[in-house]
């Protein structure tokens, strides 16, 4: 009986008696000196600035990356909250890339330090620095909590709220301060609350008007000057306007409570965004926002949708398309 020949191989062995040709082992005692991290080479230096073709490159660097961060509340209290990441840089059409652990290196520098929008400006800066970059961008992502009263029974529970900040450094040396933040409530629909009583009073037909857990987007650019504003103030404002957000902590008279409110503050999508609209239009210390909802109708297969922004040249367009993101 005929046998196949056995193909060469370099990392495993085709008999039992033989060393394989590439021997494979991790020395764990190795520590490298600064001589051998020099020697190390660097793929940055290559002859090769660009493959195919040196065009500049808007935003490069990293997302997603997690780690713990500090932030300050309203009160002055501080608060450690999982944090994700994105960081990127510019990059001109000479340089082959960037040296991505530099950026996540920068975060851990700092994470002892309580993060604030002055605090970003500075990791902005260094990135210019440090990576040779003209625009610099960060934003951070967390889930930020906030102690919810019930409507009516005295409990209270926290309510979370996906939010960022945002820093932009042009390569003019503008630096733009942002925050986004989300605010879930109930919609109920005025046409269908009227149709209820319409059968209620012609037919003596008990119906009940369709409402809808919805969902707010707020994008804010801070003024220059501006002192601080909180993520509580922005809560705050959401609710001043729309008055229906969803509970945390319910007893009976909550629910009925929340019912009685869905009855008063009827709303379509459209008087969402521009009852948000007039407070935040009326707060000194936003210079530009952006708002858009989405109400995942009930009756519709579909959702209703809007964006409304403040108007600024060269800020916010009401562009926002991705509604898909705003599913609860």
């Amino acid at each position: 009986m005929s046998t196949k020949d056995k193909t060469k191989m370099y990392l495993h062995r085709t008999d039992p008696d033989e060393v394989s040709a590439i021997q494979r082992s991790y020395d764990d005692a190795f520590r490298p000196s600064e001589g051998y991290r020099e020697s190390m080479p660097d793929v940055m230096d290559s002859v090769e600035s660009s493959q195919d073709y040196p065009a500049p490159i808007q935003q490069v660097g990293v997302s997603n990356f997690r780690l713990p961060l500090k932030y300050r509340r309203r009160d002055g209290s501080i608060l450690e909250l999982e944090t994700s990441v994105v960081g990127t840089v510019s990059l001109e059409a000479s340089l082959k890339g960037i040296n991505m652990s530099r950026i996540m290196r920068s975060f851990y520098e700092r994470k002892d330090e309580v993060f604030t929008h002055e605090t970003i400006q500075v990791v902005l800066e260094g990135f210019r620095d440090q990576l040779e970059s003209l625009d610099t961008r960060v934003l951070l992502n967390f889930n930020y909590p906030i102690v919810q009263e019930s409507l009516r029974s005295g409990l209270s529970g926290y309510q979370y709220y996906k939010a960022g900040m945002e820093g932009h450094l042009t390569r003019d040396g503008v630096y733009r301060k942002s925050m986004v933040f989300d605010f879930v409530y109930s919609s109920a629909c005025p046409c269908s609350a009227e149709l209820a009583e319409h059968a209620r009073d012609i037919r003596d037909a008990y119906s009940i008007p369709h409402s809808q857990r919805s969902k707010a987007r707020i994008w804010v650019t801070l003024a220059d000057n501006a002192a601080g504003l909180s993520f509580e103030e922005i809560q705050e404002h959401c609710q001043d306007a729309l008055k229906t957000e969803t509970q945390v902590m319910v007893k009976r008279e909550d629910e009925q409570a929340f019912a009685e409110l869905n009855g008063v503050y009827i709303k379509f999508v459209e008087d969402a965004v521009r009852t948000i609209f007039k407070r935040l239009n009326a707060e000194p210390r936003i210079a530009d926002f952006q708002i858009a909802c989405s109400h995942l109708e009930s009756l519709h297969s579909h959702d209703a949708v809007s964006v409304i922004c403040k108007g600024v040249d060269g800020g916010y367009r009401g562009d926002f398309t991705d509604f898909n993101d705003l599913i609860c």
